[in-house]
């Protein structure tokens, strides 16, 4: 009998943790929902940046980037990725490409990879709304 109350006791606490982190890992799928969603690109004007290296970062939870921008003459000359997380999803480091052909941020987002897109876009946005690194390498 005893033996028996020890087992069930056991399961009940296994059966309670399973369902503590299964509840944790729906908030957390939530929080990174809605903050993706919540996302919205509006970079400085590149005419009114200083000649340098930018980097920025943004992270949503199961998505993170950050990103070295490199401007000069009021254009982007590259954008180096220096860290990307895509959780379970596709990469996008495709963007890249896009935002130096287009000269702009705002791009669409890659095909398969929307929620990745949309972060380095957003680093890149955030890197541009700070102070040039001077030539120096962070």
């Amino acid at each position: 009998m005893k033996r028996r109350n020890i087992l069930f006791r056991l399961t009940a606490a296994v059966c309670f943790a399973a369902l503590a982190a299964g509840g944790f890992y729906l908030k957390s799928l939530a929080d990174y929902r809605r903050a993706v969603r919540e996302i919205s690109i509006q970079p400085p004007p590149l005419s009114q940046l200083a000649d340098g290296a930018y980097i920025g970062q943004w992270d949503v939870g199961f998505i993170a980037a950050k990103v070295e921008v490199a401007v000069q003459g009021g254009r982007l000359q590259n954008i180096r990725i220096l860290e990307h997380k895509n959780g379970r999803g596709q990469a996008a480091e495709a963007i890249v490409d896009q935002m130096l052909a287009e000269q702009r941020v705002d791009v669409d987002a890659v095909s398969g990879a929307t929620n990745s897109s949309k972060v380095l876009q957003k680093a890149v946005e955030q890197a541009l709304r700070q102070e040039p690194d001077s030539g120096r390498r962070r």
